[in-house]
Parts: C-alpha cells; sequence; structure tokens
C-alpha cells in the first residue's frame, strides 16, 4: 500500500479510492471459470470436517513474530437480507491462513500462476495485551512488540461516536496544537475502522471469476506483453457508504462456510470496481474446496500499521528542529551554497527546469523547497518493461539528486515517494548515471517478491522470503536509498538518525495525509538537512474514510498546505518552482 491505509508498509500499494464513481475494471475478464474446472460434483458441496481448519498449512506461533487479531463478527443490520444468522469467531487470530497472494493494483506486475501450494500467510500483528480491550471486553487492538498501540482515547471516542468533532480540531493548525490536531483526525479514521469490526455478511454466494492480468516476464528484464490468468472471487456489497466499510485495495476479507466451526480463509481485497463488486484474492486451499452452492459467511479486517507510522511521525514532529520545516512562514533562508555555474545535464532541462536544479543545490537546511509539477507516479499499466521517469518533475528530481551525488562523497539521500512504483521507475532512471551499488531501494517486509521488476530486484535485499535491511554500519554507505513513505520507517528502525541525510525529496507529496509524508521528516530531517516535496497543485488523497477527518483536513496534503503560506503563496523562486 500505499497511501496511508494500505496494507502493512505498503503504502506501497496505491490504486484508484476504491468508491469512486468512475471506477473502471481494471484488467480484461473473461467468462466466469465454470463449477467444473474446479470441482467435479454438480450438487452437492465437497464435505468440510467441522474438526479441522479448510487451511491446510499453519505458521507455528512464534514469540518473536506478531499476529492480526480475527475481526469480531456479528449480524449487521446491512448483512444479507436472505438469513440473518451469525456466528461466533474463534478467541485465537487465524496463526497462519496460506493465501496466493499476488501484486496490489499499482504493483509492478503480477507473478505468474501456479500449480504449487501458495506460501503461509505472512503475518505482521498478535493480538494485544488484556487491558486494550472495547466496552464489549473484546480485544480491539493488535500491536507490534515494544511499540505503542496508540488507542483512541474514551473522550475522543465518544465524540467520534456522536459525530462530534474533537475541540482542537476547531482551532488553527499551529505549533501549539500539531501533535493534538492530527492525532485527532487519526483516531476519528482509526474509528472508522473499529466501527466497522463487528460487520458481517451472511450467506453470501461467493462466484469465482478469471481474469487476463498483464504479467512481466521472468525471463526478460524488458518483461513481455504476456497475459496472467488469474482467479478471482466475486462478491456484491451494499453501495451505500453508510451501509458498508469502507474497503481498500489489500483489506483483509475473512470466509467461512456458513454454519461451520471451522476456522476462516483469508483472503486479500484486490480492487473494488464501482463501488460493491469486491475482487478477493484467495489462496488454493480456499479454490480448492470451493463449490458454486456453498454459502460463506463473510467478515473484513483492516490494518492499522499505517495509522500507527503516521501516530509516531506526528509525535516525533514536535521535536523543535521540525519547526521550520512544518511552519515556514518567516524563515529566510540560511547557508546558502555555490551552485554550480554549468550543470552536466544528463536529461534534456529547459530554462525554468534548469533554474530549480540549481536553486535545490543552493539551499542547505530549512525551509523546504517545493517543486511544483506533474506527478511522477503515473497511471500507466502497472508494469511497464523498462519504464523510466518521464514528468518534468521527475526529470529535476533525477538531475538534482544526481548533481547532489556528484558534489561530495559524504552527501547522502533519501527520496521516498506514496507507492512503490514510482520509487522503482525513479531508481531505473538514476542508475542510469549512479552505479548500482551506491543504492538501495528499502522495501515493506511483505511486499510481494513477484511484484518487484527483476531490474530493481538486484537491490533488493531478502532473507526468508522477506525483504530485509542491510546491518546499520552498511546501511550507513548508501549514497542513495528509496523508500515509500511508511516503509521508511524501517530506516529509523534500523538506527537510522536524523541528520544521517544530507537531502530528502519527498516526491508526489500531494497525493498522500501529512502525517504520512511526516514519516521521513520527522525522523530524518534537522536542521542542517535540505528537504525538497513536489506535488501537482489540486492533486490530494483520496484514501480517506472518516468522515470528521475528510471534513477537518486530513485529505489536505502537506505539500498543499505549504503552497498556502509565507513564501511559497507569493511564488518567490528561492523557495517554490512551478513547472
Amino acid at each position: 500500500m500505499g497511501g496511508l491505509f494500505s496494507s502493512p508498509d505498503q503504502s506501497s500499494s496505491q490504486v484508484p479510492p476504491a468508491f469512486s464513481s468512475n471506477s473502471s475494471n481494471p484488467f480484461s475478464s473473461r467468462p466466469s471459470a465454470s463449477s467444473s474446472n474446479l470441482s467435479r460434483s454438480s450438487s452437492k458441496p465437497p464435505p468440510l470436517s467441522p474438526s479441522t481448519s479448510p487451511s491446510s498449512l499453519k505458521t507455528p506461533f512464534d514469540s518473536s513474530t506478531s499476529y492480526s487479531s480475527f475481526p469480531k463478527t456479528t449480524a449487521s443490520p446491512s448483512a444479507s437480507s436472505s438469513s440473518s444468522t451469525s456466528y461466533k469467531p474463534p478467541q485465537s487470530s487465524p496463526s497462519g491462513v496460506p493465501y496466493s497472494s499476488k501484486p496490489s493494483p499499482s504493483s509492478s506486475g503480477p507473478s505468474p500462476s501456479s500449480t504449487k501450494q501458495p506460501p503461509a500467510f505472512k503475518p505482521i500483528l498478535h493480538t494485544a495485551p488484556n487491558e486494550v480491550t472495547n466496552e464489549e471486553g473484546k480485544t480491539t487492538y493488535a500491536w507490534e512488540k515494544g511499540e505503542p498501540i496508540y488507542a483512541i482515547p474514551e473522550d475522543i471516542k465518544g465524540l467520534v461516536k456522536r459525530d462530534i468533532a474533537p475541540q482542537v480540531l476547531k482551532q488553527p493548525l499551529s505549533p501549539s496544537t500539531y501533535k493534538a490536531y492530527f492525532a485527532a483526525l487519526l483516531y476519528a479514521e482509526d474509528y472508522y475502522l473499529e466501527k466497522w469490526s463487528n460487520f458481517l455478511l451472511v450467506k453470501v454466494t461467493l462466484k469465482l471469476e478469471e481474469a487476463a492480468l498483464h504479467k512481466k516476464s521472468k525471463k526478460s528484464k524488458k518483461g513481455s506483453g504476456e497475459e496472467d490468468d488469474k482467479i478471482f472471487v466475486e462478491f456484491e456489497i451494499d453501495s451505500i457508504p453508510e451501509k458498508r466499510p469502507f474497503l481498500l485495495s489489500r483489506d483483509m476479507v475473512y470466509a467461512r462456510p456458513s454454519d461451520k466451526t471451522v476456522e476462516p480463509f483469508q483472503g486479500f481485497i484486490y480492487r473494488v470496481v464501482k463501488s460493491k463488486r469486491v475482487l478477493v484474492e484467495f489462496g488454493d486451499d480456499f479454490l480448492s474446496q470451493h463449490h458454486p452452492n456453498r454459502k460463506y459467511d463473510i467478515s473484513f479486517s483492516f490494518n492499522r500499521i499505517c495509522l500507527k507510522r503516521a501516530h509516531q511521525a506526528v509525535e516525533a514532529a514536535l521535536d523543535p528542529s521540525s519547526h521550520n520545516f512544518l511552519f515556514p512562514e518567516c524563515v529566510p533562508r540560511k547557508n546558502i551554497l555555490n551552485p554550480p555555474a554549468l550543470l552536466n545535464t544528463y536529461y534534456k532541462l529547459d530554462t525554468n527546469e534548469s533554474n530549480a536544479v540549481r536553486r535545490i543545490l543552493s539551499f542547505q537546511g530549512s525551509p523546504p523547497y517545493l517543486l511544483a509539477g506533474p506527478l511522477i507516479g503515473t497511471n500507466a499499466p502497472r508494469y511497464v518493461p523498462e519504464q523510466k521517469v518521464s514528468a518534468r518533475t521527475g526529470v529535476v528530481v533525477c538531475e538534482a539528486v544526481i548533481e547532489i551525488y556528484k558534489t561530495s562523497q559524504e552527501n547522502r539521500i533519501l527520496i521516498c515517494a506514496p507507492i512503490n512504483r514510482t520509487c522503482d521507475v525513479l531508481m531505473r532512471s538514476l542508475r542510469e548515471v549512479i552505479p548500482e551499488s551506491d543504492m538501495f531501494r528499502a522495501n515493506a517486509a511483505f511486499r510481494e517478491i513477484d511484484e518487484v521488476p527483476i531490474d530493481i530486484l538486484r537491490s533488493c535485499p531478502v532473507k526468508d522470503e522477506c525483504f530485509a535491511c542491510p546491518p546499520l554500519q552498511k546501511l550507513r554507505k548508501f549514497k542513495i536509498i528509496l523508500s515509500t513513505f511508511v516503509s521508511s520507517f524501517r530506516l529509523h528502525n534500523q538506527g537510522i538518525a536524523a541528520g544521517h541525510f544530507s537531502h530528502i525529496f519527498l516526491v508526489d507529496a500531494s497525493s498522500t495525509t501529512e502525517p504520512e509524508a511526516t514519516i521521513a521528516l520527522a525522523n530524518f530531517a534537522n536542521e542542517n538537512t535540505s528537504v525538497i516535496v513536489t506535488g501537482a497543485p489540486g492533486n490530494h488523497s483520496g484514501w480517506i474514510r472518516s468522515d470528521i477527518a475528510r471534513k477537518y483536513g486530513l485529505g489536505k496534503s502537506y505539500f498543499e498546505r505549504l503552497r498556502e503560506v509565507g513564501p511559497y503563496q507569493i511564488l518567490n523562486p528561492m523557495f517554490i518552482t512551478e513547472l
């Protein structure tokens, strides 16, 4: 996921807003897979043993690994009218339910179909301590070992529950209100997820649909125009927002055969089409037992990892060194450097673009420099062989990074973007000039390996089927690191301190929320760090689910907020360039 509410550190996986009225089918559909291809029984479903979980692969519990708690599932008024029955979920987490997870819509491309048993589910969270419960005494939150939970305070929960905005949201945003203001917005968003944890669809018919997806070739770096056949599980949900949860790509779906006491199958939402048609990826364990006459009870689970990263960033942003980055209205430029008179341009730049590069090279420390122009990430297909930077904003960023790289051996550059594809495309373009050994592509631990372009994968260390971070000593030696906003937290966890990076590029920052963009800013910038923020005027994050959060500004980006103040508002060329 990319955006704030994508999969863990996935931010990484961004798709068009799930309930946009103009959403379109992202793949070329073929006729639904017939039951004869999946089961030889034509009338009765194959038997399920109530004493055995449908999942054939289990991951043994490991105290060093965290698990996701199963969603509470009681009947909802909006559940299917065909039946009012409900069930009680197991008290334990569905540890290690296997799935056949393929790339989310914004990834670089799906992996080929496989007849092999899918890998065991790679869990991220485990149930919280017993004291973290809701009013019914049920476990509400999940936590990561040693990290804050950021549970919603009861007073704020009480207000949001009654659609009343906390008082801090009615005050102007300022250094004194910054933490409380954004924390309240994030809590409002969090409450949206919590209130739908009891949502249940009962006795739902699940249809199988075979889809043709564009895929890359593993045999060639250049890829191919081949298509990958993929089977999705499809069902419909109420199109009225008040009657169903707001679902996004990579939210989790649990399907349990109705009236059975077995553990549910776990799948991941691929996309929501035209507000009500939900496409889910389940593993081979589900497909092998599915029958068109079988009914299922459906519940959902929403991942809080991005919310937690955002909370941590808002808290860290209170450090005095962050003040001039967040509120730069009256801050003059300092430490003006001497940019080169002539640029050894590797890309054809016009006068305005050349001036922008020189200005980026000419300053040190706060306030940030803004570059307003087309988004670097595009709406192109998920995988374009050898795709490189084409937007003029991306060309300026690449040229500036190359010049910074050549200027000093001591310079260290962090490039962050909302989605993986943008990071991959930037890295591919930079690698034409900068040695691969000087760059590191930091991925979310659980990004699917098959969705990473082959040429980029060489710069992504993998350990135990998960993307890894090198040891701190080695991490410090890389001249350039590229990461999504949320995944940049891994660098902080690994020990990279504020001030390590001489330059931080927050690209396409208009496409994400301010707390998410602040993850890199708050953890790595100090008074000597040069921060460059790019974005497209009028662009904004479409991921806000809570009405209160949307109304009071969580959808307004850091980039857009800066454009409305001080020297940026009057288009002072020392602070902003519009391409």
